[in-house]
């Protein structure tokens, strides 16, 4: 199983976006996540932060339901 992040709910997340059809494309630093729409979406390997996971479930969210600034 590959991981995407070390955060263990951004990883879950990952997968399963990765299910729904949204596809994985590997950066120099972070890997990105695209989804079928084409909306593309930075994941963070080494999130810092103890918000990362909050954070990167908001975005996904406004991604999927097209609510996005």
């Amino acid at each position: 199983m590959k991981r995407y992040s070390k955060d263990k709910n951004i990883n879950q997340k990952v997968y399963d976006l990765l299910k729904l059809g949204w596809i994985v494309k590997k950066g120099s630093k972070h890997p990105s996540i695209i989804s079928p729409e084409g909306s593309r979406l930075t994941v963070p390997s080494t999130p810092s932060d103890y918000r990362a996971w909050r954070n990167f479930y908001r975005n996904v969210r406004q991604l999927t339901t097209g609510n996005v600034r």
